[in-house]
């Protein structure tokens, strides 16, 4: 009696085992399906945001109810089996049509992340730049409302003026980066450039210091889009600071009449002083006036070794530079005045 009692019980572990094994088989066939059966996404794939501190195991119950995931616990079992659980990055990802949970993980724990850009560019001033970073709607926006001095001294460099300070380039970003950080990053790219011009200058500029070839190379920045020109226009500046001449450059006359600007200069503004109108400034006016590019940097650095003094715009882009002022006035009545 005993003997058939155990035989029964024996027969029932081993059927609760087989039973358990075979439970224990399916949910590992399931478990490896799962893992290389592609998620429920768009042909065209679909964007996903993590926000920071958002665990895997948030992330699957999302994935689940979004009906993008079949079973979230599966996505917990492989992160936790592999150790990468807690290793998913904060940001913005697209996810391909066809990816698997495997390459999903693969794809959060490398933080591949969206780009987005920004592209300040050459002959901005600062506020240009400013009413670029607002419009940008990828940025995080912490600055607005603060003055140009707050902005500076946010950044680190309370009193410097900020115009100039920037490097004009395309900046790329995660979504949430922000503006404070970009500007940041523009600045120190522009540190570097200026530092490596004037280390790798001609040797006789009449310049005293790095923020001096700073704020010429603005004047060459909007003195001429055409990148031959650029080492030209600069060594007219360099000659006219060597022999104490007025640069007498438009720009920069524009530039100190702010707001009042209204596209021409008339002969009374010319007359006008103000720190900027190098009509009647002797010298660089006391900041740069916009963003100067690597060109226009390397210009200053490295300027045409010419005679000429002057240059007139001919109309079309281009500049007729002039060793003499006989030369200088018969190129303005030929291209300025149409005589």
């Amino acid at each position: 009696m005993m003997k058939t009692a155990l035989k029964i019980l024996l027969k029932s572990i081993l059927a609760v085992v087989l039973l358990g094994g075979i439970l224990v088989a399916l949910v590992w066939y399931q478990y490896q399906e799962f893992l290389i059966q592609p998620l429920n996404l768009p042909d065209k794939g679909m964007t996903l945001a993590i926000p920071p501190g958002m665990t895997l195991s948030e992330l699957a119950t999302q994935l689940e109810q979004d009906q993008l995931l079949d079973d979230a616990r599966f996505l917990r079992l492989y992160g936790r089996l592999n150790h990468r659980a807690t290793q998913i990055k904060a940001g913005e990802y697209h996810l391909p049509g066809g990816l698997t949970p495997v390459a999903l993980l693969d794809l959060l724990v490398g933080g591949k992340t969206i780009s987005h850009s920004l592209t300040l560019v050459e002959g901005w001033t600062f506020q240009q730049v400013l009413q670029a970073i607002t419009a940008n709607g990828q940025l995080k926006h912490v600055l607005q409302g603060l003055s140009e001095q707050e902005i500076m001294a946010r950044l680190g460099h309370a009193g410097e003026h900020p115009e100039g300070r920037f490097y004009p380039d395309t900046y790329l970003f995660p979504r949430g980066f922000s503006d404070l950080d970009l500007l940041r990053r523009a600045y120190a790219s522009m540190e570097t450039r200026l530092a490596r011009a004037w280390k790798e200058r001609d040797p006789d500029l009449p310049l005293k210091n790095p923020y001096e070839m700073l704020i010429l190379a603005s004047i060459v920045e909007k003195e001429t889009g055409r990148a031959g020109e650029r080492k030209r226009i600069a060594g007219v500046f360099i000659r006219r600071l060597r022999k104490g001449m007025k640069l007498q450059t438009d720009p920069t006359v524009i530039y100190g009449m702010g707001a009042s600007y209204k596209g021409n200069i008339r002969r009374k503004d010319l007359r006008k002083a103000t720190p900027y109108n190098t009509y009647v400034i002797s010298g660089l006016p006391p900041t740069p006036i916009c963003m100067p590019g690597g060109e226009a940097l390397l210009a200053v650095a490295h300027p045409a070794r010419e005679k000429a003094l002057y240059f007139v715009a001919r109309g079309d882009g281009s500049h007729q530079f002039s060793a003499t002022l006989r030369q200088h006035n018969n190129a303005v009545r030929k291209y300025q005045l149409k005589k």
